[in-house]
């Protein structure tokens, strides 16, 4: 009976050995698990931080739009370190594709929600990136134009020369065309100014042209362009076509009506109007 009570205790003590010989592999295991998770930790932070100043570095480089250089540095700079911590967190033995998963539907449900929004955020960070246009200049989208006054993340705001405010979200405003007035710095005007048949052609031509070389706004490369464009129902209409630097382009435009007006008359030169002929037969 105490043979069988010492072999009792001697198979307990065994198990419990054996038992603590598991639990110290599995601590050894696991702090390796931990320490390397810290490194990863540690290294990869910094990493990432580096990362993010070079990436802030280049964007002010290139010009960048302040207002756009400090979301974009956080935005990467989370998205690295969420990148580290999964990576510390799968190191560590833990099953992190069902999390993953969860993680991309969730992101899907949130996109497709606030698609419009994201469309329009897209938009912003794309114009504020490429720089189609800048704070300024006079465009023309989206059936609207006016003057740029403040380019926003989500929307682009336009002055009109009446001075209304245009609100146009980016979204359309990047994938659709634009027109930008003020990119070159020359413009060509365009008139069509009309005679009354039976008038002097080529005394017309010339009075146009000398109208133009008087004006010092107008270039002299490219030359100015004076011909007749059409035969009109009531009219012969001339074609010009004159260079001026952007900043003039209005005066030019509206100054040159007038003194056609004035010299036209004065040269004897009628500005006809739409009329109709009618014969009448007994």
């Amino acid at each position: 009976m105490a043979d069988s009570n010492v072999e009792k205790s001697v198979s307990g003590l065994e198990g419990f050995s054996f038992t603590w010989e598991s639990m110290s592999e599995l601590m050894v295991e696991w702090g390796i698990s931990i320490i390397t998770a810290l490194v990863i930790l540690i290294v990869g932070f910094w990493i990432a931080n580096i990362i993010t100043r070079s990436i802030k570095k280049l964007m002010i480089k290139r010009e960048v739009d302040l207002s756009l250089v400090p979301f974009l540095n956080s935005l990467i700079s989370t998205t690295l370190k969420i990148l580290v911590v999964i990576t510390a967190l799968s190191q560590m033995g833990m099953e992190m594709t069902s999390f993953i998963a969860i993680l991309g539907a969730a992101g899907f449900a949130i996109g497709m929600a606030l698609s419009g929004t994201l469309q329009n955020f897209a938009g912003g960070v794309m114009i504020l990136i490429f720089k189609p246009f800048k704070i300024g200049d006079y465009i023309e989208a989206q059936g609207h134009s006016g003057t740029v006054k403040h380019i926003q993340i989500f929307n682009t705001i336009l002055n009109t020369p009446d001075n209304k405010i245009i609100i146009i979200p980016n979204g359309g405003l990047s994938t659709n065309s634009m027109v930008n007035y003020s990119t070159m710095k020359t413009r060509r005007v365009d008139w069509s100014f009309g005679i009354a048949y039976g008038d002097d052609a080529d005394k017309t031509e010339k009075v146009l042209m000398d109208l133009l070389k008087a004006d010092k706004r107008i270039l002299s490369d490219p030359e100015p362009t004076v011909a007749i464009g059409e035969l009109g129902d009531s009219s012969v209409n001339f074609t010009t076509r004159a260079w001026v630097e952007s900043a003039d382009f209005w005066g030019v435009h509206f100054d040159m009506y007038k003194k056609v007006y004035q010299t036209f008359e004065k040269e004897g030169l009628s500005i006809p109007f739409p009329q109709m002929d009618i014969h009448l037969d007994k």
